[in-house]
């Protein structure tokens, strides 16, 4: 499998995925082919403005992105997908969509057998195996759990330290922790702004200038760097 997972999609003052541009032309490469995009995850705009968005800014790399929501079809644009991008926004919506649709097996079916995924946010996050480290409000009943198991661990995106001021509300780490002590198999990768995971077959590295944390249930939780090999991660699908 090829895999590219985005903590986020804009960092404050930055063009819209200016940050991962290098990363995501090395992983796509030079093709120019259709690119098949899933914007579900969009609530607060609609699925035209969120392909315009995404298509203009691919289109400025050399790249031809279509939306899977002008399809009567969703499953046969999957099969014939030279690339599948899913964006962010909320997870909920994104994966009650994927199972009205029954797109999660042919997604996941076309990723197994090579063809090139980018997820960012949400996009991320349905790359596990469930949603359930997802930061976004449950707005919608999601049909079930379980996501497209590309990884055989969970990411937290947008994964942050600080707790503001006068906030008495759990922080990012506890809530981890709490499903890592549900949970005590897996492992969660808090995964930071502007750092992003790249698999490629069983090989997998973190590309940022920020660490990734790492935490499971009975292990002493780890800050691992672009300088670290994750494969381990992978080893036990």
């Amino acid at each position: 499998m090829r895999l590219l997972l985005l903590s986020n999609s804009t960092n404050s003052g930055e063009e819209y995925l200016s940050w991962s541009q290098k990363e995501i032309q090395s992983f796509l490469g030079h093709f120019s082919d259709s690119i098949l995009f899933i914007p579900y995850a969009a609530v607060s705009f609609s699925f035209d403005e969120y392909e315009a968005k995404v298509a203009g800014r691919f289109s400025e790399w050399g790249y031809r992105v279509k939306s899977i929501h002008h399809a009567w079809n969703p499953i046969a644009e999957v099969e014939k997908a030279d690339a599948i991008i899913i964006g962010g926004g909320n997870t909920w919506q994104l994966v009650r969509m994927l199972h009205e649709h029954e797109l999660m097996q042919p997604i996941r079916e076309k990723v197994q057998s090579g063809t090139p995924y980018i997820g960012w946010s949400a996009g991320s996050n349905v790359a596990c195996p469930t949603l359930r480290t997802t930061n976004d409000m449950p707005i919608v009943d999601p049909l079930g759990f379980e996501t497209l198991g590309l990884i055989p661990f969970q990411i937290n995106p947008h994964y942050l330290d600080v707790q503001p001021e006068g906030f008495g509300g759990e922080t990012r780490e506890m809530r981890i922790q709490e499903f890592i002590e549900i949970n005590p198999n897996v492992y969660v990768l808090g995964l930071r702004e502007a750092t992003l995971l790249r698999r490629e077959e069983n090989s997998l590295r973190l590309i940022g200038s920020r660490t990734a944390r790492l935490c499971k249930k009975d292990e002493i939780t780890k800050e691992l760097s672009s300088q670290d090999d994750l494969s381990f991660l992978l080893g036990y699908e």
